[in-house]
């Protein structure tokens, strides 16, 4: 999966703020959402923030040697 399939956030324009601080359109947007429609955009977020690739992400294997007494 290459990088161009994520879009890119500007970080020119992007603030945290606390939901008290939150505008009131803003919160009524996300509270219109379904549940799923929100953990999907959360989701995508996390995708971008940390370039989460599905395809290329394995468990690890780890392997130790252990003695018999």
């Amino acid at each position: 999966m290459n990088e161009n399939s994520f879009p890119h956030l500007d970080k020119t324009v992007f603030s945290i703020v606390s939901l008290e601080e939150a505008d009131d359109d803003e919160v009524k947007f996300w509270l219109s959402k379904t549940p799923y429609e929100r953990l999907d955009a959360l989701e995508t977020l996390r995708q971008i923030f940390y370039g989460y690739d599905p395809n290329t992400t394995r468990l690890q294997r780890l392997f130790e040697i252990a003695e018999r007494t």
